[in-house]
């Protein structure tokens, strides 16, 4: 009989076989998984903040009105012209008012606060009051006296001033027959009354006129002007 070798029996051989665990399976892989959820959870939201974004901007960009801007430099204190003031796009700002281009015929004539560069965008608070008194016209007061203009005469209150010519000057061509110059006729509009007048007991009477007619009412003596309402479609 063969005699085989007859290896000991240990605790050893009771432990049940143990089995290789897979690759990328295990305790530290289910941490790792762990670990990234967090930063998969930031980058989605990242991704839909900045998809709204991107709508926001495309709205505000679509949200845009044709504006006034200045097409060339105005110095301050000078009227606007339609030469000064171009149109331009520009997204609508409600922290910045700005004035749309169909305004355009309120700004001319009014004056620019500080001096503007070309294309600064116009707000209100660049523009300022109408130039004054405008283009061809001029501003005059007269002093005159009771019975030399009607009774509640205002502000707003169109009249023909009548200039009587100086006493001293020659008679010129087209004289009355008793040789006296018949006065000439203004038309001007009243800006406003001083019934303290002059503190000779004449009220004194703003007028506004053609600057033509300026050196006429300058020229008139003393006494030498009276004034009369007339319609005030009356050219």
């Amino acid at each position: 009989m063969a005699l085989g070798t007859v290896r000991p029996q240990s605790d050893l051989d009771d432990r049940p076989p143990v089995t290789p665990s897979k690759a990328g399976r295990g305790p530290w892989r289910a941490a790792r998984r762990r670990r990234r959820t967090p930063f998969v959870a930031l980058g989605g939201l990242l991704v839909i903040v900045c998809v709204l974004a991107y709508a926001y901007g495309a709205v505000r960009l679509g949200d845009r009105i044709q504006v006034l801007a200045v097409a060339r430099p105005v110095p301050a204190g000078q009227a606007f012209t339609a030469a000064d003031l171009t149109q331009v796009s520009a997204a609508r700002d409600p922290n910045a008012p700005l004035i749309p281009a169909a305004q355009a015929e309120q700004v001319i004539g009014r004056t620019a606060v500080v001096p503007l560069l070309p294309g600064t965008l116009l707000t209100p608070a660049l523009v300022g009051d109408a130039a004054f008194p405008p283009p061809g016209k001029v501003t005059a007061s007269v002093a005159v006296k009771p019975g030399q203009y009607p009774q509640g005469l205002a502000a707003g209150t169109r009249v023909a001033a009548y200039v009587s010519p100086d006493p001293s000057s020659n008679a010129r061509p087209g004289a009355a027959p008793n040789g006296s110059t018949p006065p000439t006729r203004l038309q001007a509009v009243v800006l406003g009354v001083d019934l303290g007048g002059d503190g000779q007991g004449a009220t004194v009477v703003t007028l506004l006129l053609d600057a033509s007619d300026g050196a006429r009412l300058a020229a008139a003596p003393a006494g030498g002007v009276v004034l009369m309402q007339t319609a005030p479609e009356e050219s």
